[in-house]
């Protein structure tokens, strides 16, 4: 199977194919609205207004797994992205990325890349503490461990780099501008 094999749940019951994005770099990403993270909303709408014409696209796909931080309906999630981040990239139907309703991409996802640590990010010894109490063995799975994981794919569909919600940002752009 290839990432082209998958399909995502868009908000109105479409699915969108991801073998539509053949040729061009993207960029997966599973969000929330109310997180510490979720500024990275304004860096990931100025990348895609930078790259999107060069062959850039950006999947957002909502998630409620991490904290409960993403409490909306997904018009409520999607009218929260226009008013304070003017999206513009592809959003999709609020989904799980872990456990036994996970989507099938993020199967796959995991698959082709696995958790590496969290650098040396401020929030970095927080986030591995507050896992630590829920399974002492969390940074030994795939699984995703917080909102705002993101994976890069190449325009041949090969994921090439897996981003915690701790990397820097300007470091997944120069990772974007390689591959396009």
């Amino acid at each position: 199977m290839s990432i082209y094999d998958y399909s995502v749940p868009k908000p109105k019951g479409e699915e969108l194919k991801l073998a539509d994005f053949k040729g061009k770099v993207m960029l997966i990403v599973n969000t929330a609205t109310g997180c510490g993270f979720t500024p990275q909303y304004e860096d990931l709408e100025k990348m895609y207004e930078k790259y999107h014409d060069k062959g850039l696209e950006i999947i957002d796909i909502p998630c409620n797994q991490f904290g409960h931080q993403t409490p909306g309906t997904d018009d409520e999630v999607h009218q929260f992205c226009q008013l304070h981040y003017k999206t513009q990239f592809p959003q999709m139907k609020k989904s799980d990325v872990n456990g036994v309703n996970e989507l099938p991409l993020y199967t796959y996802l995991k698959e082709q890349k696995g958790f590496a640590g969290f650098g040396k990010h401020k929030f970095a010894s927080l986030l591995a503490d507050m896992l630590s109490k829920v399974n002492p063995n969390w940074a030994e799975n795939p699984d995703i461990k917080w909102n705002f994981t993101k994976f890069l794919i190449n325009k041949n569909g090969e994921v090439t780099e897996r981003f915690e919600p701790t990397a820097d940002m300007a470091e997944i752009e120069t990772k974007i501008t390689e591959l396009l």
